[in-house]
Parts: structure tokens; sequence; C-alpha cells
């Protein structure tokens, strides 16, 4: 089935100041990949004019973003329904070294959303959301533990965002020095950054268990 990938809504809030027509995406086809490999997003609201922030997992599913936590979660207890927050996503792929030290940078693709809260109650979206995150997570892995309990589902709330107002921007390039210090006898270029699963360590219950096809790859 061919998906329509459509553009975002594009505010004062998602128009960058810099670079913009370089950098800027509002595309769904160049944000949502970037939503899909990044494991962690950082969540942001203001509660009686002071400010909150908290890095947590999330999943996307269509045009939403998810997050979760336990129902005793203060966080999450304060995004009630149409909470406006503002959510962040950064992934690095390498350092730029120049040859000045004003010009080193970073390559990077980034995602800002600013959405409002949804408080999810139904117990099977809950329940298809924490298979999701697994299988993101750590894919593979959900038909080999012990099934989720209907207990564990309901002591978690599930909160969504609107993936409606959002932007992407990308810097992939190499140094931008200043043409006077091109010639310079200094070394200048990439170091990529590359976020890589190491080999499993088992605790003290699994060190006779055979390590599981999924965690192998």
């Amino acid at each position: 089935m061919n998906y329509q990938f459509f553009n975002m809504q594009k505010t004062e809030k998602t128009t960058a100041s810099r670079y913009a027509n370089q950098r800027m995406h509002y595309s769904e086809e160049v944000i949502f990949p970037i939503l899909d490999e990044a494991l962690f997003c950082i969540v942001s609201y203001s509660l009686n004019n002071e400010p909150y922030s908290i890095p947590t997992a999330f999943v996307r599913e269509g045009s939403k973003l998810y997050i979760h936590g336990s129902v005793g979660s203060h966080f999450l207890r304060q995004l009630t329904p149409g909470t406006p927050v503002c959510i962040t996503v950064m992934l690095a792929d390498s350092l730029i070294v120049a040859k000045s030290a004003f010009h080193h940078s970073v390559n990077y693709r980034s995602v800002i959303i600013f959405s409002k809260s949804e408080v999810i109650d139904d117990y099977n979206l809950k329940a298809e959301f924490f298979k999701k995150l697994t299988e993101k997570m750590v894919p593979g892995s959900w038909d080999y533990l012990r099934p989720m309990k209907a207990s564990e589902v309901n002591k978690t709330m599930l909160i969504a965002f609107e993936i409606k107002e959002a932007s992407a921007k990308i810097r992939n390039a190499p140094p931008s020095d200043d043409e006077e210090d091109v010639n310079l006898p200094i070394w200048s270029g990439l170091i990529p950054i590359s976020p890589k699963r190491m080999t499993p360590i088992p605790d003290e219950s699994s060190v006779n268990i055979p390590l599981p096809d999924h965690l192998k790859s």
C-alpha cells in the first residue's frame, strides 16, 4: 500500500531563525524516520510558571507519539488532557572538526514537536502500545517474554501527542572553515558517531540460559 506523505503545520514556533531554507524540513517523509530511529525524546512543559522536562522512551504510530509511565508518576499526572508540551529528539551523526574551534560543529538530525497531551485509557490500545514500544527497544523480544499481565497494563499510564505542528532540522555537511583558513596545515574533517548495541550481559539468573536469537543480532 502506498502512503501519501503530508507536510506539517508550519508555524512561527517551528520556523528556524537560522538556515531556515537549507536545513528545515516539514514533511512526514523526513520527520517520521527520525522519530522511528530515535529511542528517546525529551518532553517539556510548564506548571505554575516553572519549567519541567524529562527524557523518556517513546514510539510513533501513525501521526501520534506515545509515552508511558507509572500511574503514580508525578510527571505523567501533571500531563492532564490538553497540557501544552514541547517534544524534542536529536540524533548526532558526526562531530565536525574544523580548522578553528569557532567552526567546530555537529552533523545531526533533529525534530521538534509542539502538541497537547491526550490520556489513553482504552485497555487494548495500551496493551498494543506496550508491544510496539517493546519491539522498538528490543526487536523480536515480545513473543519471547512472559506475557504482560492485565494488572501491569492497568498500572501504567499512556499519553499520546498529535504530530502536527512539527519540524525537522538536519545538518549534513563538511566543516565550513573561513576561506583564509582552508589552506592552513591543520587537519579538518568529520568524526562519525554511531550508536551501537553491544554484546548483551546476563544477570545472575541468566548466566546458564542461552542467548535468544533475537538478541544475537
